[in-house]
Formats: C-alpha cells, sequence, structure tokens
C-alpha cells in the first residue's frame, strides 16, 4: 500500500470526521432505521429507505477515512528543514508577472485541497511547476486560461 502526503491539520480534520461519523452519525441512523422499522411494513416505507441508504453512505465514507488515515504520511509543515525550497506542506507566496496580481497558496493533499482557503492540491498544475523552486525563482505555470509567469516571493512552513 503507497502511502498519501497530509498535512498534520488534515489530518487532525479527518480524525474528527471519524469520530463524528462513528459516534454520532452511526448511531443516530441506526435510531432512524429503528423507528421506521417500528412503522411495520417495509416494502413501501420511504423513511426506511433513506436511513438504510444514508446508513449505506455512511459506513462507506467510515471505511474511506479509516483507509485514508491507514495510508496516511502526516507532515507537519512547521517541522519541515527545506532550506527555503517549495514542498509539500509548504506555504508560497506567488506574484502574477503578467498582471501584478498576489496570492498565497499552502500545498497540501488531494483531500485536503480548497482554492476557498487558498490551499492547492500538490498534483495540480501549479503545485508541480512550485515543487522544488525557491523564493526568487521565475516559474512557468500551465493555467487553463493559458500559461502564466509568476514569481516566487516566499516560501513559509506554517
Amino acid at each position: 500500500m503507497s502511502t498519501i502526503p497530509i498535512t498534520k491539520n488534515g489530518a487532525e480534520k479527518l480524525k474528527e470526521e471519524l469520530q463524528r461519523l462513528k459516534h454520532i452519525e452511526r448511531p443516530a441512523v441506526v435510531n432512524a432505521i429503528s423507528e421506521a422499522r417500528a412503522q411495520g411494513d417495509l416494502s413501501e416505507n420511504a423513511e426506511y429507505d433513506a436511513a438504510k441508504e444514508k446508513q449505506a453512505f455512511i459506513e462507506g465514507r467510515i471505511q474511506e477515512v479509516e483507509s485514508k488515515l491507514a495510508a496516511a504520511q502526516i507532515i507537519d509543515p512547521t517541522m519541515l528543514e527545506a532550506d527555503g525550497r517549495v514542498v509539500f506542506g509548504a506555504t508560497v507566496d506567488l506574484e502574477d508577472l503578467e498582471n501584478g496580481t498576489k496570492v498565497t497558496y499552502q500545498i497540501v493533499g488531494d483531500d485536503e485541497a480548497d482554492i476557498d482557503q487558498n490551499k492547492i492540491s500538490i498534483s495540480s498544475p501549479i503545485a508541480r511547476a512550485l515543487i522544488r523552486k525557491e523564493s526568487g525563482d521565475v516559474v512557468m505555470v500551465m493555467a487553463p486560461g493559458g500559461d502564466r509567469q509568476v514569481e516566487i516571493l516566499g516560501v513559509r512552513y506554517i
């Protein structure tokens, strides 16, 4: 089984989700199934069908999260010593050389990526272009709107 890189924060969120699924959602759906079963005829019981469907989803998600945690290689960005290079977990300050727009991204695992929080996947085109580069480097990034040149203004491990 290959390992999947994940930040310390990402692993904590998965652990919290697993706890919620096992200790809150799973018991709630079991209770809902019991209540629906008590209503009698299961062949035409929409509440029972919905509860069983939700139970299947919850059980599948529990297996998925447990699998991800078992395969996780947890990386704490604050403990990295990468000599100023862009690596997994690093936070990178960039400037688009064409229009001067500045943006900050953290490079995270696929499951943690959230562009609204400026977290980009290690497998995204921009992250792949930035890996192993350092502050001051100008990098060509293949973006959906065309190739862009960005300058790395800073690399932090926070």
